[in-house]
């Protein structure tokens, strides 16, 4: 199989780094956000997801969480992390597996390309709560604007945001 040079850069740097970080420019009313590709080949982990942020501190948020994960901790639903953002935890999600197209494609054709099937990839979105008062996004009280910047993707696509 031939590979584009997009596809390579994702195959070298999780052979070398152990996972590739894939930056999406928003578009509109679509916030940028960026997610993890290999987590699940080098730590036997899901991948990751994080929306709504600078695409250069998602980057570094990515690397300490596969510091934490190959450190041992694991990826839970409702699981708190801290170290990602300075005075502040962010809560990890399961992403619903309808929203894995729109959002983690690069990362099922990586599964695929690897194993010749995507079926079994998991992924779990990071969320980060308003500055002011410590509110997420599914909670009564969050800004709108923290809300906007954070489509629930643990919601199926029907019901989510997306």
């Amino acid at each position: 199989m031939v590979l584009d040079p997009a596809d390579e850069k994702v195959v070298a740097d999780v052979a070398e780094h152990g996972f590739h970080s894939l930056g999406v420019e928003g578009e509109g009313v679509h916030p940028q956000f960026r997610y993890s590709v290999g987590f699940w080949e080098s730590l036997n982990s899901p991948e990751v997801l994080i929306y709504g942020l600078d695409l250069k501190l998602a980057h570094s948020m990515l690397w300490e969480m596969f510091r934490q994960i190959k450190a041992g901790k694991m990826l839970r639903d409702r699981e708190r992390w801290s170290g990602l953002l300075e005075g502040y935890d962010c809560i990890s999600r399961p992403i619903d597996p309808s929203q894995f197209p729109d959002h983690v494609g690069f990362a099922l054709w990586y599964r695929r390309f690897r194993l010749g099937d995507a079926s079994n990839l998991r992924a779990f979105q990071l969320f980060w709560p308003s500055v002011n008062d410590g509110h997420y996004p599914w909670e009564q009280g969050c800004p709108p604007r923290v809300r906007n910047l954070q489509p629930l993707l643990y919601l199926p696509l029907a019901v989510g945001i997306a």
